[in-house]
């Protein structure tokens, strides 16, 4: 299992006028710490563009369990679940500081030639560094 964890401060901008993190900013976290666990294994996203492949996101699930407040230090634990032909999901368990769950997401993303937007096969490098770490 490919695990990382991101941590972050919800910032005064980032919360609403009930004083809890805007759902909107669940979008921004998660793509924050996709990317981060993908730079973590070696394989920032910018290499992934380098290579001519996109990875727009396809679905988007949330449940909302407990609010995120200003100032509240969350750490999102981001788990690389599967690349299956031209898609890749990730889970994110988002976490306060007593270590209980507040949110799960689910994204489901495509991989998509950056020229045409047509559906295309991960880069070879992507996948054999997630097969070597699934092997470990």
């Amino acid at each position: 299992m490919i695990q990382y964890n991101y941590k972050f401060r919800v910032g005064y901008a980032d919360t609403d006028q009930m004083g809890s993190m805007h759902h909107v900013n669940y979008v921004k976290y998660c793509e924050c710490a996709r990317w981060e666990l993908l730079r973590n294994i070696g394989i920032p996203y910018k290499s992934i563009e380098d290579d001519g492949v996109m990875c727009p996101v396809v679905s988007m699930q949330f449940k909302f369990i407990k609010q995120a407040t200003y100032d509240s230090l969350i750490t999102i634990k981001t788990t690389f679940q599967w690349i299956k032909g031209v898609r890749m999901f990730f889970e994110y368990d988002f976490l306060n500081e007593n270590d209980e769950i507040i949110n799960h997401a689910e994204t489901l993303l495509a991989f998509v030639r950056k020229n045409d937007w047509k559906p295309c096969r991960p880069p070879v490098q992507l996948l054999e560094v997630i097969e070597n770490l699934q092997q470990k």
